[in-house]
């Protein structure tokens, strides 16, 4: 009997299972042009700034080509010079920070964590008024052991991914 129950269960267990995969995978999210007003179809991406006083060299100019690569693959809006804009985003990066969130026995740091914050102000300027300014914010982890340079550096271009990815869906998608 105990194990009829068990049969039981695990036929169950399969058939929920299969049910779910069945409705995920039939569900597909798009945020490309939800809530971009259609008559913006361009828009122009101007180097961020950078006040993040944290002395990276390549922070201003990675995160701007990221952000630009992301309009690019996403094709909602057309990434044009300011003059041909009907669109304008400019950020600012406020700043980097590299703080311990892992401490082992002994007070031995054993992962660090980048977070970048930046200041976004999207502008429509075929109707001359700001659509948001809003501060985004996003971080990745690297381990405090081996080459510690390379494996931040790392997490620098992760954080920069996650955050440009993150603007590219509050212009796209207003979330």
């Amino acid at each position: 009997m105990e194990y009829r129950k068990d049969y039981i269960k695990r036929k169950i267990i399969k058939f929920v299972i299969a049910g779910m995969a069945i409705v995920l995978s039939s569900c597909s999210y798009s945020f490309t042009g939800a809530s971009v007003p259609p008559h913006l179809k361009t828009i122009a991406i101007p180097n961020a700034i950078d006040r993040s006083g944290s002395g990276e060299p390549n922070l201003r100019d990675d995160f701007t080509n990221e952000l630009i690569q992301k309009f690019l693959n996403d094709n909602s809006l057309q990434v044009t010079s300011k003059t041909n804009a009907d669109a304008l985003l400019e950020c600012t990066i406020v700043s980097l920070t590299d703080q311990p969130v892992v401490i082992a026995g002994g007070e031995d740091v054993t992962k660090r964590r980048v977070k970048i914050n930046v200041r976004a102000v999207y502008k429509d300027l075929v109707k001359k008024k700001k659509i948001f300014e809003r501060t985004f914010s996003n971080y990745s982890d690297y381990n405090n052991t081996g080459d510690i340079l390379s494996q931040r550096n790392e997490a620098i271009k992760n954080a920069i991914d996650k955050i440009t990815e993150d603007i590219l869906l509050g212009v796209v998608s207003d979330w």
